[in-house]
């Protein structure tokens, strides 16, 4: 009698956890992992982001129904419907409806015809109240993919050890205090294929082609051999800076 009631209880106690509702809510901010360790290795920016996107971050709440994401080019937009068998059905305005899972700390976004499977995590460090959607997706990116020392090996400020910071200021490199990466949208389509970066100084600033393999990486002048009636298209042009990955 006794074992007999210990195992219901304890069936009891398992089937409450696994359909506890907190372990299938989709609420907070999701970025894609992936695509930041990929660019961790070394690899083009570009070639990181396509494999392993195209949306770069999620943020959503079920209680109120909302959901929304970006590329790194366009925020959407979206409806939260509901959830049935572990799937949450997500109305994006405007297109077809996606498809998001809970698969235990990490959030799946299904295939459909329009978009590649796709894996999100929770990001580690929380950004700044009122922090613009995909802001968490781009400190992760820089803190991973930039971070650490460089020195500059060839170049203005030679010797010098720059630091790319998440919150995207630069502190060693001549000319500039702030930096964002090209992540999506014009400047990747003007940019020919390549990586490229903003540089600014006191507020003016330039596009800027870079090229990163491993702990090696290359800034050239961007070069637009367009016509002034044309859209730009760059390409690179003289070096700038090499710089090591300290």
């Amino acid at each position: 009698m006794r074992k007999a009631l210990a195992l219901s209880l304890l069936a009891v106690f398992l089937g409450g956890c696994a359909s506890n509702p907190a372990d299938r809510d989709i609420s907070g901010t999701w970025i894609n992992q992936a695509a930041i360790d990929a660019a961790s290795k070394g690899v083009p920016l570009r070639e990181a982001l396509q494999a392993n996107g195209p949306n770069l971050e999620w943020d959503i709440n079920t209680k109120a129904g909302q959901a929304r994401y970006t590329n790194g080019f366009e925020n959407v937009e979206g409806k939260v419907l509901g959830e049935q068998s572990g799937a949450w059905k997500i109305e994006i305005y405007g297109s077809s409806g996606t498809e998001l899972k809970r698969d235990g700390k990490q959030l799946q976004q299904v295939a459909s015809d329009n978009e590649p499977e796709q894996v999100f995590d929770h990001p580690k460090d929380a950004v700044p109240e009122g922090a613009p959607l995909g802001a968490s997706f781009e400190r992760a990116l820089y803190s991973a993919y930039l971070g650490g020392g460089w020195k500059i090996v060839n170049g203005p400020g030679e010797g010098n050890t720059v630091q790319f910071q998440a919150d995207g200021a630069v502190l060693g490199l001549p000319g500039a205090d702030r930096y964002a990466l090209c992540l999506a949208g014009d400047c990747a389509s003007m940019s020919g294929g390549n990586d490229t970066m903003w540089l600014q100084l006191n507020g003016q600033g330039n596009p800027w082609i870079f090229t990163r393999q491993g702990d090696d990486m290359e800034i050239f002048q961007a070069v637009n051999r367009a016509q002034a009636d044309e859209v730009p298209s760059f390409s690179p042009g003289k070096r700038q800076w090499t710089l090591e990955k300290q």
